[in-house]
């Protein structure tokens, strides 16, 4: 079976399973996004979620976050955890989006990793979800799953995300990513995976599981 072939079946079990996937985390307008996948980092969605509600009331525009005390935006997302350094990153990329995107997240990739704290896995997600274009998030779940089932071979996630374009249909890519995220919730866990009950079982190629194959 080729890899292509591979992942169209993955992601037609995956439809099955999460028919509506969305991201985990809750925003109603794009720079919020942004702003949110910046703060969890190192941190769990929904502790930002929790911030996050709050921090939308406080600063409720751009300019609010571009023009905003620093010290005072450092308490108010010190529950994120790093908050210095994401407190300062966060005017500084909403400060880039007034001043040089006319208030308006960029679209394409090279302008968004000119924001500060803005990496490729939070450049993917606003392509993603916002702009609805094929965007790969490689996350922890999409990086250890998807080398179970044999789409990649690889840990360091732009290689991932190289390799993933390669096979997923692109318009289904950014749909993979939230699904595979929540499947490695459920099921796919990092330690002691359901194996048994995995609905993508035919598809894995994790030694461990084959070994448990063989033992059964």
């Amino acid at each position: 079976m080729k890899l292509k072939e591979k992942a169209v079946m993955i992601c037609d079990v995956l439809d099955t399973i999460y028919p509506d996937p969305c991201c985990s985390l809750i925003y109603e307008k794009p720079y919020e996004l942004m702003i949110a996948t910046r703060l969890s980092a190192q941190c769990t969605d929904a502790r930002v979620n929790i911030v996050t509600k709050d921090l939308f009331q406080q600063y409720p525009t751009l300019d609010s976050f571009a023009d905003a005390d620093i010290a005072e935006l450092e308490k108010a997302v010190y529950p994120c955890g790093f908050y210095r350094s994401k407190a300062k990153s966060i005017k500084e990329m909403c400060q880039r989006v007034r001043d040089v995107f006319q208030g308006e997240v960029p679209d394409n990739m090279e302008d968004l990793l000119t924001l500060p704290g803005i990496g490729r896995k939070t450049a993917n997600l606003l392509l993603g979800d916002v702009y609805g274009k094929p965007a790969v998030v490689t996350d922890t779940h999409c990086i250890r799953i998807s080398g179970r089932l044999g789409l990649t071979k690889k840990h360091e996630p732009k290689q991932v995300e190289d390799d993933l374009r390669k096979v997923l249909p692109p318009e289904r890519s950014s749909r993979y990513c939230h699904q595979i995220v929540q499947f490695g919730r459920d099921t796919c866990t990092s330690q002691r995976p359901k194996c048994e009950s995995c609905p993508l079982k035919e598809y894995c190629t994790n030694p461990s599981f084959k070994k448990k194959q063989n033992k059964a």
